[in-house]
């Protein structure tokens, strides 16, 4: 285990999450394996747009956040990571009912970690897509 997979396991647990998450509402994690990650969101009102579609701001911080997490699975435990881009594709208009958010790591070098991230009506239909980079750095550097 990291210190990486040691936090992904408090966070599926519900007892570390930072308190930007808390402030914005991200939630947590349901589960996660090496290389993907997985949660169910469920919008609440006070975060969608006045036509009750999904705020894609929302959905970008959203997939920031499960992007970190799937890197978090394969991270270095002598190293960090930042996201140094990040691509949303917005496929269909998002409401407010239940998204699974899976995401998995593409590929690994030794600075980058490529990941990308699919956001999921419950009757299978793409909402979103997004992909990242994140750039790995030992500890004490960036």
């Amino acid at each position: 285990m990291t210190w990486a997979t040691d936090r992904l396991d408090a966070i599926k647990a519900g007892a570390s999450v930072p308190p930007v998450v808390a402030t914005l509402q991200l939630g947590g994690l349901d589960e996660w394996g090496a290389n993907w990650v997985r949660k169910t969101w469920i919008p609440k009102p006070d975060l969608l747009n006045s036509d009750g579609s999904l705020f894609g701001g929302y959905v970008a911080a959203l997939a920031d956040q499960m992007l970190a997490f799937a890197a978090m699975t394969v991270v270095p435990g002598d190293s960090l990571f930042r996201t140094i881009n990040l691509s949303v594709n917005f496929v269909r208009i998002g409401r407010a009912a239940p998204l699974m958010i899976e995401a998995r790591v593409v590929a690994v070098t030794k600075r980058l970690i490529t990941v990308r991230v699919e956001f999921r009506r419950d009757d299978g239909e793409l909402i979103a897509e997004a992909t990242a980079q994140q750039i790995v750095e030992p500890f004490g550097r960036g």
